[in-house]
């Protein structure tokens, strides 16, 4: 019973969509090891960096990141490489929100974009003074939406 009001209250907010965030990055030497491979504290980086302006735009404010969890890389990215980062919401609590990012790599040739990384950033919104501050509730209007919904809650309760 309790899940079902969950998931009518969750009805009545930004549809994931509005603040969904798409960064779009080349591998520079720069952003590489000796052996040309991309950094994972680069993509890293970035992938955090997606996640505070999707997290931003749903909370209409400041975000702070508080914590990232499940980083599973899955494949490498090299020099010249492109980059898709894709960063969603999955779930608004009461003061925070839980952003799925997920990053593809392709080569400038254009073949298929093969995944990258997958992660789950936890954002605070806070107030001019730094506080917490209460964020809206997210509408679920697909399947996707209330899986991941219910998914966050999941991961949720498993890092309290």
């Amino acid at each position: 019973m309790k899940k079902k009001n969950t998931l009518i209250a969750a009805t009545k907010g930004k549809t994931t969509s509005f603040s969904e965030t798409i960064k779009t990055e080349v591998v520079c030497p720069n952003d590489t090891n000796p052996m040309g491979i991309l950094q994972g504290g680069r993509l890293v980086q970035w992938m955090d960096i997606a996640a505070a302006v999707c997290a931003q735009t749903h909370a209409d404010g400041i975000c702070v990141t508080a914590s990232i969890d499940t980083v599973r890389f899955f494949h490498s990215a090299k020099v010249g490489d492109i980059l898709t980062i894709k960063a969603k919401i999955t779930r608004a609590f009461n003061t925070s929100m839980e952003i799925m990012v997920e990053a593809s790599v392709r080569d400038v040739f254009g073949n298929k974009p093969q995944a990258l990384c997958l992660a789950y950033f936890t954002f605070v919104a806070i107030d001019s003074k730094a506080k917490k501050r209460s964020v809206p509730p997210i509408a679920l209007v697909s399947e996707e939406d209330k899986r991941n919904f219910e998914l966050a809650g999941l991961r949720k309760e498993k890092n309290i």
